[in-house]
Order: structure tokens, then C-alpha cells, then sequence
């Protein structure tokens, strides 16, 4: 009878030429895990007559020194992912056996709650209907990866939702209420394409440990009249769902008469409280990016032909895929290479004007060349429509790169609004006399847009570029005196910012006292 074959796996087996009391103390000993999920594989045959511990595969019967503190499992886990015989028979169980983070083997255990809770997340996350639940797809998905996955259906997923919801509405209400600082709103109010209203109001503030955060409070259908009295209560109703009504510093909307009247009202409410610093004095903020919106705008309608035809030509080209076709082939024959697709732009939102621009003008040697070949095409801008673009595209890039600063929700904006303003409107006067008889009428209609709601600097932001260590109140006053050295702006600034301060110190030992 042959010698029985003995599989040792285990390469830390020391030699026995080496004294243990010499071998590294701070060396980590294998750790022995004796409920290990490989165990049901496996029989232990116990001690052989060299003192190691044996185990044999249920499947092939292969034996391994494998057990105890000493040899671990490593050797027969390895056998086990190489093992056809012991696949094929048990292969459900095999296959609900993982690999912690340790390279121990667990048992693969799915508990449904978590389950469930993911799965709320991700509908969440990605938008996703609650019959998501039901497709026949993800169920045979979530049976593959474990048989014993339960599934259930779209109402279950619902509530799980909603579950979901209310569980984090509770911690936000805690973090909201252990906010020290003053909060800051943002709302905005606009009707959907299928007629129906919806209100959105977000709360900006800075935590304990000095980061900013923004968190919607409420994203909810708000059904007409969308008056000022209406809007007022509704967003003082969320203020004390919430907790937060005695906290608020400001709220910044867009510009519009029931914004107006909303926030007459809200601020109203909330003295009577006596919750605002300096009596609401710095309460309502204008969207900046909204404000610069209706200035460009106001400049756009005045742009001329130019203009008129490279919107059409874009308009042409993309109303029918066999035009757009003939229209790359243009660009290949010119050969242009960009990977700038065109762009129509919206005429309510003149960053995709700039954008339409921007694509047009990489091809205008593309529209020319389907000018020659498209007798259909009407529209195709002269020589000197195109310089005119180019001149209103570079005049509107700084506009657009302020737009994008200003729009950051991830970073601070109050502290660049000032030095943001101050380059607009320097801008504006830089080009009065502009050469170009468009750019120059562009430049009147919109520098009337800036007086109308700029033209008195809103104090508060300027007040944030003072705290911010790169600017300081010299650049301010810097400021002041290149855009009107007869008035007196700065002083005005340096008493309402005294007047800020010693509110909020007066503020700070009430709340003491209390």
C-alpha cells in the first residue's frame, strides 16, 4: 500500500535548524479561526504522528496539514477555490462564501433590512421609480447573488423611502439646531412645463468645524397664487417646522415683485421676534447671477443681425440629422478638428448664447463651405457678421467666467461678490466708446441694467470681501475712487459694518445672559 500523500501548504513552517526564542517577538502569530465557513468543506482528522493537524476535502479527499493556531486555514481555502469536485458539488454554498478583509472565510449572510435600505438609497440617488423593485431583471439579479434575497414590492419600497426621509430629517433638525452661527436661505419659485408649481428653499451655513454646508429643506409642489403674502407664509411655516427661525441672517432670491413683497412680509415676522440683526437691515439679497442674467440680456436684445444669423444657421443645421451630416462633412473638407459640438442656445439664458457663440465661430469656415453646397441654407453669416461674433464673444467672456464664479455652491461667494461687481462695471465703462457701433449700443442698454440694481453696492457682500485677508477694506476704498471719486461709499460702508458688529456682540451676550 503506497505512503499516504500529505499536502503541507503552510509556508511559515519554521526549520527546525532555527530556535524560536531567536525568531523576530514583535512578528504577528496566525490567528485561528475554528468557525471559519470553509470548515463545512472539509473534515478535520485530527492529529497525525508528526504532531500537525490534518483535514481532508469532502469532495476529492485530499489531505492538508491544516488546524489549530499553528497551521490556520490558508492551505485548504486555497484548495477550495481550485477545487472542480468540491465546486460542483456544493457549488450554492461555495458560492455564498466571501473573503473579509482579514482573507478569513465568512459566510455570506444578507440581512434583508440593510438590503432594503440600500435600495432605498439608490432610488434616491438615481431617480429611479418604486416599481424598480419589481423588474423582473433586478429580481433575478438579487437571486443570483444570494437565493436567500427577499424581494418585495413597490410599496414596500415607498415606505422604505420615506423610512428614509424622515430618519434624516431627524438628524438634519439636530445639526440645525446645534448650529451656533447664523443661517442663510436661498428660495426660488417656478412653474414646471406642466403648468405645476414647486418651491425650493435651502439653508447655507458654517459648522463647528469651520466647513460649509447646504442642505434643501424643502423641494414640494406649492400650487397658485404664488403671491408675496403666500410665499411668506409658506417659507415662515418651514422656518419653524424646522427650528431655525430665530437663526436666519439673510435670504437671497431672484428678482421679482412677489420675491419683494415675500420677503417685506418675512422680514416683518421675523422682527417682531426680534430674531434679525440690525432690524432686517441686511435681510433681502438679490441673486447675483440672476441680476447679471437680466443685464446681459437687456445687451443681447440689442445685438443686431449678426447675431440673428449665426442662430439660425445653427438652428438650421441641427433641425435635421441628414443636414447635420452634410454639415460635418463640411468641417472634414475644411479640415476642422474640434471636439466642440454646436450649441442653440436659450434665448431666456444668455451663458448659452455665449456657449452658441463659442461652437459657431470654431466652424464658420464649415458654414460657408454648406453655404456653397446647400441652396436651402438662407442664413449664412457674412465676413463681417462673423467679426462682429467673435467681438461680442470675447465681450461677454468675462461675463461668463463671473457667472461662474458666482454660481459655486461648493465654495464661499459673498466674499468675491464685491471685487466681481467692481470688474463689471468697470468693464462696462471701459467699452462706452466702444469702436464697434453694436458692442458700444450693447454696452448702453446693459450699464442702465447695472444702475438699476447695482448701482448702490450691496453693503453686506461688501462686507464680506472686508473679512477676507486678501482684500481688506484698503481695496475697497481703492474701488470706490477709481469708479466715483466724489462719492462717499466708504464711509457709508464703515458705519454699516460698525453697525453689523455691534448688533451681533449685543446679540452674543443675550444669548450669554440666557
Amino acid at each position: 500500500m503506497e505512503a499516504e500523500q500529505i499536502v503541507d501548504l503552510d509556508d511559515d513552517v519554521p526549520s527546525p535548524n532555527i530556535n524560536e526564542s531567536n525568531a523576530n517577538p514583535t512578528k504577528k502569530a496566525k490567528t485561528y479561526d475554528p468557525t471559519s465557513g470553509v470548515w463545512e468543506f472539509f473534515d478535520r482528522l485530527g492529529t497525525g504522528s508528526d504532531g500537525k493537524p490534518r483535514a481532508a476535502c469532502k469532495a476529492c479527499k485530499k489531505k492538508y496539514i491544516a488546524g489549530g493556531s499553528r497551521y490556520g486555514t490558508s492551505s485548504i481555502t486555497r484548495h477550495m477555490n481550485k477545487c472542480q469536485q468540491l465546486k460542483s458539488r456544493y457549488q450554492s454554498d461555495v458560492s455564498n462564501l466571501l473573503i473579509d478583509h482579514a482573507g478569513k472565510m465568512r459566510s455570506r449572510k444578507i440581512s434583508q433590512k440593510v438590503l432594503r435600505e440600500k435600495i432605498a438609497q439608490a432610488i434616491i440617488r438615481h431617480d429611479l421609480p418604486f416599481s424598480f423593485v419589481e423588474y423582473d431583471g433586478i429580481k433575478d439579479v438579487l437571486k443570483y447573488c444570494n437565493p436567500d434575497v427577499r424581494t418585495f414590492s413597490r410599496n414596500t419600497a415607498s415606505s422604505d423611502v420615506l423610512k428614509l426621509y424622515t430618519a434624516k430629517k431627524k438628524i438634519l433638525r439636530k445639526m440645525l439646531a446645534d448650529v451656533r452661527s447664523r443661517i442663510c436661505l436661498t428660495s426660488d419659485v417656478w412653474t414646471a412645463c406642466t403648468s405645476e408649481g414647486y418651491i425650493c428653499l435651502t439653508a447655507h451655513f458654517i459648522d463647528a468645524e469651520w466647513k460649509l454646508n447646504n442642505f434643501i429643506l424643502s423641494f414640494s409642489a406649492f400650487p397658485p397664487p404664488h403671491s408675496g403674502t403666500e410665499l411668506a407664509r409658506k417659507v415662515f411655516d418651514l422656518l419653524r417646522e424646522w427650528g431655525i427661525d430665530r437663526k436666519i441672517f439673510s435670504i437671497t432670491l431672484d428678482n421679482a415683485k412677489s420675491n419683494d413683497n415675500m420677503q417685506d412680509i418675512l422680514r416683518e415676522q421675523l422682527c417682531l421676534q426680534d430674531s434679525l440683526l440690525c432690524e432686517g437691515q441686511f435681510f433681502h439679497i438679490r441673486c447675483s447671477a440672476h441680476v447679471l442674467n437680466l443685464i446681459v440680456q437687456k445687451g443681447i436684445k440689442v445685438a443686431g443681425d449678426a447675431l440673428h444669423k449665426i442662430r439660425e444657421s445653427v438652428k438650421y443645421v441641427k433641425g435635421s440629422e441628414g443636414r447635420m451630416k452634410a454639415f460635418e462633412e463640411c468641417a472634414k473638407q475644411v479640415d476642422i478638428q474640434t471636439g466642440i459640438h454646436l450649441r442653440l442656445d436659450v434665448t431666456t439664458r444668455w451663458n448659452s448664447t455665449y456657449m452658441m457663440l463659442e461652437s459657431a465661430l470654431r466652424y464658420r469656415r464649415a458654414f460657408t463651405s454648406l453655404s456653397l453646397c446647400d441652396r436651402n441654407y438662407k442664413h449664412c453669416p457674412s465676413v463681417d457678421d462673423w467679426s462682429r461674433g467673435q467681438k461680442m464673444f470675447e465681450f461677454l467672456r468675462p461675463f461668463f467666467d463671473i457667472t461662474k464664479l458666482m454660481s459655486g455652491s461648493s465654495y464661499p461667494t459673498s466674499n468675491v461678490y464685491f471685487t466681481q461687481v467692481w470688474k463689471i462695471q468697470c468693464l462696462l465703462l471701459k467699452n462706452v466708446n466702444n469702436d464697434d457701433v453694436v458692442i458700444k449700443e450693447m454696452v448702453k442698454e446693459m450699464m442702465g441694467k447695472f444702475d438699476d440694481y447695482w448701482k448702490e453696492y450691496s453693503v453686506v457682500l461688501a462686507m464680506g470681501a472686508v473679512l477676507d485677508p486678501r482684500i481688506k477694506f484698503q481695496l475697497l476704498e481703492m474701488c470706490y475712487d477709481r469708479v466715483d471719486p466724489n462719492e462717499d461709499d466708504d464711509e457709508t460702508l464703515k458705519g454699516s459694518n460698525s453697525s453689523m458688529v455691534g448688533s451681533s456682540d449685543s446679540g452674543g451676550e443675550d444669548e450669554d445672559e440666557n
